[in-house]
């Protein structure tokens, strides 16, 4: 019986001390890994509330194109255009076919009359070929431009002379440059062998 008796005071002591006397909180377990805030530097930014600071390299890089362009020097005798040239040493564009032989590529310094520009960045001129035929020549690296309106003026290019096959698509992504219509854009239908040519550097002569 005093068993008991005892057994259900110790009892009773317990749920009192339980009841009555707060004991310290016991920490959650938390998951392993990296954590997001609710709200705070790290939360997960709602579709569409992006840094509007924030730019797409594409869109970087044709904003400066467009910059760079804009910047272009009116075309005046004796300017130029990325790497400082000068004309000695220049062939006439009459000299190219000859000079470039069955060669696929040739270091090359050429004057001839600047036929067309890229009317979007001033990134690419042409200039006739003595077969009728126009040369593109487009600036290595887009690292220069030229003016729009060099059209008309002289100039020496120095840089390399190329044999390529250009895709139709890049034929008519020219041709949209150049200002062409639609209907003469749907007419390139073929991809062309033509003579291209990389310059380091454009000399205005006249």
């Amino acid at each position: 019986m005093k068993f008991l008796l005892s057994f259900f005071g110790v009892l009773a002591a317990i749920l009192l001390l339980v009841r009555f006397v707060p004991t310290a909180p016991i920490n959650p377990v938390l998951p392993i890994g990296p954590q997001k805030e609710v709200n705070g530097h790290n939360a997960d930014v709602p579709p569409g509330d992006a840094d509007p600071d924030a730019t797409n390299e594409t869109e970087e890089a044709e904003e400066a194109e467009e910059g760079a362009s804009s910047q272009v020097p009116a075309a005046l005798p004796g300017r130029t255009y990325g790497a400082v040239i000068t004309a000695e040493g220049a062939l006439p564009m009459s000299a190219l076919n000859t000079t470039l032989g069955t060669r696929d590529s040739a270091q090359l310094k050429l004057a001839g009359k600047a036929s067309a520009v890229c009317q979007a960045r001033g990134c690419w001129m042409t200039l006739p070929t003595a077969d009728g035929r126009q040369m593109r020549v487009r600036f290595r690296d887009y690292a220069f431009f030229v003016p729009k309106d060099l059209s008309g003026h002289t100039v020496v290019v120095s840089g390399w002379a190329h044999r390529s096959t250009v895709p139709k698509e890049e034929l008519q992504h020219y041709a949209k440059d150049a200002g062409k219509s639609s209907q003469e854009i749907a007419a390139i239908t073929q991809n062309e062998e033509q003579v291209t040519f990389l310059a380091d550097g454009v000399l205005v002569q006249d």
